[in-house]
């Protein structure tokens, strides 16, 4: 009998471990939070694991309204028009410098351009303040696949689930599921 209590108490303590411990992919997985994370290694961001204020890709409508809209976040103002919540910067509010797309009821893109490079943190605040299409070759690496011309160039990091549009002074990032 006291072999069997003990056996039972061992199997009930590793699987209060197991389950403390959680799956072995949540706990490689690190978020990048993108107005927090000093993140500079370019090869160790994933689209699934950015975050913009606390949204990331997957998340439902009600989270990110609650996160983007109804949270308070400083010296930024929310807007929700038809799919897209934008952020804009309270200083010079002339246009949104970061938002998501909600499409079927969650989260599938999210976007930050040169307006949010103030607030970014780590290698994409580089990004933003880049001077040319290199630079940004130079920060990243070498793109999966691209578009450059007299007018901008588009740098497409499929496989790691972004895209930078380069467009002169105007640089734009779009996080979206990996390929």
């Amino acid at each position: 009998m006291k072999t069997r209590s003990h056996r039972a108490i061992w199997i009930l303590a590793l699987g209060l471990a197991g389950s403390l411990i959680g799956p072995p992919s949540a706990s490689y997985a690190e978020l990048y939070e993108l107005s927090k994370s000093d993140v500079m290694e370019p090869k160790a961001i994933a689209s699934v694991e950015v975050s913009l204020f606390g949204v990331k890709l997957g998340d439902s409508e009600a989270t990110a309204v609650e996160m983007l809209v109804n949270e308070k976040i400083a010296g930024i103002k929310a807007e929700q028009e038809s799919t897209f919540i934008f952020l804009l910067d309270q200083r010079k509010p002339t246009g949104p410098m970061a938002g998501v797309r909600i499409q079927d009821g969650k989260v599938d893109l999210i976007f930050i351009n040169n307006r949010f490079a103030y607030k970014a943190r780590g290698v994409f605040r580089n990004v933003l303040n880049s001077e040319s299409p290199d630079d940004i070759r130079n920060l990243l690496g070498k793109e999966d696949y691209g578009d450059e011309n007299v007018m901008g160039a588009v740098l497409a990091y499929d496989k790691q689930g972004f895209q930078v549009n380069y467009l002169g002074k105007d640089v734009n990032i779009e996080f979206t599921p990996p390929r």
